[in-house]
C-alpha cells in the first residue's frame, strides 16, 4: 500500500468512526470522562509498548516526517483512539473478554496491512499481547469502572499511574522531540543531580498524597467529571486548594532544568496559568455550586497557590493518646506543646465507644478512624505546614507500612487499653 494512504487511514478511520459514536451515543458525563481517561491511557502506555517493541525488536517503522520518538504521529494517535474512545464508546455492552478478542482480531489483521510503514518483525505477535495488557485491558478496565462509579481506590491508583506516566515521560519526552532538544541531563556533578532527582520525586510524592486525600475523605477523583462527593479541606489541603496543581508545576518546571530544555519548564509555568486562570472560574462555579458557603468560607481563608503557616480549622479533629503508658503520652505532650489547631488530645482510655490498641485519630466528616503511624500523620497536619508536609509523606501507603513495621518492631505495637469511661 502507498505510505501516505496506510498513515491517513490509520489516523482518520479511527477518528471519524470515534467522532461517529460520540453524536450517536451522545455521552453522558462519567461515559465522557471513561471515553476520555481510556484514550489518556493509551497515549501513555502505547509510548511504553512501542520503547519495548524498539528494543525487542517486535516491529518497526518506516516513515519520514511527523513522528513522535520514531513513531509515526498519525498511527499512534489512531492506535490510543481506536483502543480508548472507539472501543469504549462502540463496545460498551459487550464483555471485556469479548472487547479484548476483537481489537485482538483487528490488529492481526491490520497491522499486516500497514506495510511497508510498519515492518513487523518476527515474534511480532509477542508484542501484540503486551500491548493488548498494558494498554487495552487497564484502558478499559478504568474507563468501565468510571463510567459505573465502581472501585474508587482502583481508579485513583490508575489515575495516579497516568499522571506520573504523562508528567514525568510522555509529556516531556514529546516537548523535546518537538523541540529537537536531545535528551541529555545537565553538566553537574553526579550528588547534585541525586539531589535534583530526590526533589522532584519529594514534589510528586505531595501530589500522590493530595490524590490520595480526595480519595480518602472526598470519595472522588480529581477528574473533573469524576469529582469528590465532599469538600477536602483536610490533609494538604488545609494549607494550599491546590496541591496537586501546584506539584505538576514544580514536576515540569524542575524537570524542564535537569533536562535543559526551557520549553518542558514553560509547559509547567502554562499549565499554572490555566489552572489559576479559565480552570479555576470553572472550578469556583461548580464548587459554588455543590458546596455552598462550606466552600465560600474555605476558598477565603486558604490560597489558591502559596500555602499558609497554620491550617485551616475545619474539619475538627481527635486523637487518642493513652495516659496509662508513658511513651504514649510523651506523644500527646509533644502535640499539646505545639498548639495544634483544630485537635483535641484525649486520654485513649475516654474513648465513648470502645477499647483502644493504638494511638487513635478521628475527624468530623471522615468515613474512619486513623490508628498508629497514620494517626499521628494526621496530627501533624494541625500543628503548622512544615509537620503537615511530613504527615503527608507518612500516609502514603508503602511509606505508612514500613513506618509502622519499624515502630512495632521496636516496641510501640498495639497494647491493651481498657476504658475507664462508663460503658453503658
Amino acid at each position: 500500500m502507498d505510505p501516505g494512504a496506510v498513515r491517513a487511514a490509520g489516523l482518520l478511520v479511527p477518528l471519524l468512526v470515534g467522532i461517529a459514536l460520540w453524536f450517536w451515543k451522545m455521552p453522558g458525563r462519567r461515559e465522557g470522562a471513561a471515553a476520555l481517561l481510556g484514550g489518556l491511557w493509551n497515549a501513555a502506555s502505547l509510548v511504553v509498548v512501542h520503547a519495548a517493541a524498539r528494543r525487542f525488536g517486535w516491529w518497526r517503522y518506516d516513515a519520514a516526517g511527523g513522528l513522535f520518538l520514531g513513531m509515526p504521529v498519525d498511527l499512534y494517535l489512531g492506535w490510543a483512539v481506536l483502543w480508548g474512545p472507539v472501543a469504549v464508546l462502540g463496545l460498551a455492552r459487550l464483555p471485556l473478554a469479548a472487547v479484548m478478542a476483537i481489537m485482538a482480531a483487528l490488529d492481526v489483521v491490520l497491522m499486516p496491512l500497514g506495510h511497508p510503514v510498519i515492518r513487523l518483525g518476527e515474534r511480532w505477535l509477542g508484542g501484540e499481547i503486551v500491548a493488548l495488557v498494558v494498554a487495552l485491558l487497564p484502558s478499559q478496565l478504568l474507563a468501565r469502572w468510571t463510567a459505573e462509579d465502581r472501585r474508587l481506590g482502583a481508579r485513583v491508583l490508575m489515575q495516579a499511574v497516568l499522571f506520573v506516566t504523562l508528567v514525568l515521560g510522555v509529556l516531556p519526552a514529546l516537548i523535546l522531540d518537538l523541540t529537537g532538544t536531545p535528551l541529555r541531563l545537565p553538566r553537574l556533578s553526579a550528588p547534585l543531580v541525586s539531589i535534583a532527582l530526590q526533589l522532584l520525586a519529594l514534589d510528586a510524592a505531595l501530589g500522590l498524597s493530595a490524590l490520595q486525600e480526595f480519595y480518602a475523605r472526598g470519595a472522588g477523583t480529581p477528574l473533573p467529571y469524576d469529582p469528590p462527593r465532599q469538600l477536602v479541606t483536610s490533609g494538604l489541603y488545609r494549607y494550599v486548594r491546590n496541591p496537586m496543581q501546584v506539584s505538576m508545576s514544580i514536576l515540569f518546571v524542575g524537570a524542564g532544568l535537569l533536562l535543559a530544555s526551557w520549553w518542558v519548564s514553560a509547559a509547567g509555568l502554562v499549565a499554572a496559568a490555566y489552572s489559576a486562570g479559565l480552570a479555576s472560574w470553572n472550578e469556583d462555579e461548580d464548587l459554588r455550586a455543590r458546596f455552598g458557603s462550606d466552600w465560600t468560607e474555605y476558598r477565603r481563608a486558604v490560597r489558591a497557590w502559596w500555602p499558609r503557616f497554620s491550617p485551616y480549622a475545619r474539619p475538627q479533629g481527635r486523637i487518642y493518646v493513652a495516659t496509662s503508658c508513658r511513651p504514649c503520652w510523651s506523644v500527646g505532650e509533644w502535640l499539646l506543646k505545639r498548639k495544634p489547631v483544630a485537635l483535641d488530645v484525649l486520654p485513649a482510655e475516654t474513648h465513648p465507644e470502645r477499647d483502644l490498641e493504638r494511638i487513635t485519630y478521628e475527624c468530623d466528616g471522615a468515613p474512619s478512624p486513623e490508628s498508629g503511624v497514620a494517626a499521628f500523620a494526621r496530627a501533624l497536619e494541625h500543628v503548622n505546614f512544615g509537620l503537615a508536609l511530613a504527615g503527608a509523606l507518612l500516609r502514603l501507603p508503602v511509606v505508612r507500612g514500613v513506618v509502622q513495621l519499624l515502630v512495632d518492631s521496636s516496641g510501640g505495637g498495639p497494647r491493651a487499653i481498657p476504658r475507664t469511661t462508663h460503658r453503658g
